[in-house]
């Protein structure tokens, strides 16, 4: 069946259902319109809790080529709303998969759509922002569109994580040292990552206060990533708050943002986002440069309350817990991508080091968080 994008400011380019359909009772899905740049890692960033809320553009033409398989699972289901592409393909014929793309977005009742023009869609998007769309069968009149889309909540504001988060605590045992996640969209490669360095890992739901995480006497905290706006998540913030100081704690991607906004400093939405495998991030103490992996919409202030960090030097923030300093600048928009804190134990990182998928360059920083977390024993 024929099928359309539409975006909130009236775009529309149309293209070919061919995920999930009006057959199973679905002709119409909404959510933040994005787009990822990776040429890999498509059933990865589906089942990515960070991608909850949202529509993802593939800018890579071909997808679903090599099909997909349990191991490239990064939760226990889909997440993103839809997926919107150029050139869909349902291959089953590459050694590792288990079956086929577009088989697998119709047994999730995923809705998709092939044939669209992704070079305009994405361009648009890079120019006017991320913003609020949906993707529709041709029997949805685009009033009926319209109005769906203008019902959508926006994504400022939107508190997901307590949407994806575990129900219950889980234990993983190992003999390293304990380290306890507050759980708001952690990726299965992130947990892989501290098992294969046998860390005892506790994951707790995100409304956990900080006595139960204390209770776990934890070696390290950990902030993980996961979708929505940090400046939604008080109840989090209030929670690391009192564990700064207390415990090393180390946050990535939406942890990085939470664990910035506890110690008292400011976030913002970013026109379109970071999301792909190909972004350059320098380290500015060793002068080193990591291809890494991003999936977020909103970055951290720098000290001078702008979006840029315009020179390479460890410029400084005032904390409530003494001074930060940046440590990574992203060299594509030179926004923040880390900091240290100098006087409290506290790391973070913009990226995600555990590249799931995408380049492994930043997987050495797992073996800095144990080594934290060691020290604090």
């Amino acid at each position: 069946m024929r099928g359309y994008v539409l975006l909130e400011d009236g775009t529309r380019l149309e293209g070919e259902l061919c995920g999930a359909g009006p057959e199973q009772g679905t002709d119409a899905v909404t959510g933040e319109v994005v787009f990822n740049t990776a040429m890999t890692g498509y059933q990865e960033a589906m089942s990515d809790p960070s991608y909850s809320g949202q529509i993802i553009t593939f800018t890579y033409p071909m997808i679903g080529n090599y099909g997909v398989a349990e191991a490239a699972m990064e939760s226990d289901r889909i997440h993103a709303r839809a997926a919107i592409m150029r050139d869909a393909r349902n291959s089953t014929d590459a050694a590792a998969a288990e079956g086929g793309w577009l088989d697998w977005l119709r047994e999730g009742g995923v809705m998709a759509i092939t044939g669209v023009d992704t070079r305009a869609l994405v361009r648009h998007i890079r120019d006017k922002g991320a913003m609020r769309g949906g993707v529709f069968a041709e029997t949805v009149s685009e009033a009926q569109a319209r109005e769906r889309i203008a019902a959508e909540p926006a994504m400022t504001g939107a508190d997901l994580a307590s949407k994806v988060t575990l129900s219950e605590p889980l234990e993983l045992p190992g003999q390293g040292p304990r380290i306890v996640a507050l759980d708001t969209g952690i990726k299965r490669s992130i947990i892989e990552q501290f098992r294969a360095r046998d860390a005892h890992l506790t994951l707790l739901p995100c409304t956990s206060s900080a006595d139960e995480v204390l209770a776990r006497d934890p070696d390290l905290v950990f902030l993980a990533c996961g979708p929505g706006d940090p400046a939604a998540l008080d109840y989090i913030v209030g929670t690391v708050r009192e564990l700064v100081g207390r415990k090393p704690v180390i946050g990535i991607c939406l942890g990085h943002q939470l664990l910035c906004r506890a110690v008292g400093l400011d976030t913002f939405k970013l026109p379109f986002g970071h999301r792909g495998a190909n972004h350059p991030v320098k380290d500015l103490e060793s002068g080193r440069i990591d291809i890494t992996s991003q999936n977020h919409g909103f970055a951290v202030r720098p000290p001078d309350g702008g979006e840029r960090v315009e020179s390479d030097e460890p410029v400084r923030w005032e904390t409530d817990f003494g001074a930060a300093e940046l440590t990574h600048v992203n060299l594509y928009d030179r926004t923040v991508e880390g900091l240290r804190l100098r006087d409290v134990p506290g790391r973070t990182f913009q990226y995600h080091p555990e590249a799931g998928p995408g380049p492994h360059d930043a997987r050495h920083l797992f073996d800095e968080f144990l080594r934290l977390a060691e020290e604090a024993s």
